[in-house]
């Protein structure tokens, strides 16, 4: 079976994530550590359901939930970051969601086109 990189890398970064939130537990940070729980591995869960979507148009749904929830994802991580409510560092997962930000909306906009052309 093909590997599925951005199946592979919201599954990596829903990882992180889970790290991350523990880290901020630990911290108790209980708020941005929910926020941040929820929407970084619901990445991946939506991906993997656009894998199975049952069409083109259930496919791009899922693909853009995905997307919008990266984004959410990045505005946490920004707000820990720059808010030094943890001490944290938080630079590698927010260089990894930028990277999964543009794939998903590359695959956004060519599924867009390509059904536009059916």
């Amino acid at each position: 079976m093909k590997e599925n990189l951005i199946a592979t890398k919201t599954f990596s970064f829903a990882l992180l994530m889970i790290d991350l939130f523990l880290e901020l537990k630990k911290e108790n940070e209980f708020i941005l550590s929910k926020q941040i729980i929820r929407s970084g591995t619901s990445i991946g869960a939506n991906v993997e359901e656009a894998i199975a979507a049952q069409s083109k148009r259930d496919f791009i749904s899922k693909i853009s939930i995905a997307a919008k929830e990266a984004r959410e994802t990045k505005y946490w991580l920004r707000l820990i970051h720059e808010s030094k409510i943890s001490k944290l560092n938080v630079s590698q997962p927010l260089e990894e969601i930028e990277h999964i930000i543009n794939i998903l909306t590359k695959i956004v906009k060519t599924s867009i086109q390509s059904e536009s052309k059916t």
